[in-house]
């Protein structure tokens, strides 16, 4: 499976897929086809991007 690390990121985050995708601007299930093949350099900062900017709003609550 593609991107397994950062589906891992998601799930230990404790985030859902369409919180993710909504943070990017996306769809979730434009998030889900993104998943489904090796992410570029971009793509992969952006989804990276909104996990960190996810998670640290979780901790600041």
């Amino acid at each position: 499976m593609n991107n397994q690390e950062i589906r891992h990121e998601i799930k230990v985050k404790r985030l859902r897929y369409w919180e993710v995708a909504n943070k990017i601007g996306i769809s979730d299930g434009r998030l889900s086809v993104w998943l489904r093949t090796p992410l570029n350099s971009d793509r992969k900062k952006r989804v990276e991007q909104a996990i960190k900017e996810l998670s640290e709003s979780i901790t600041e609550k």
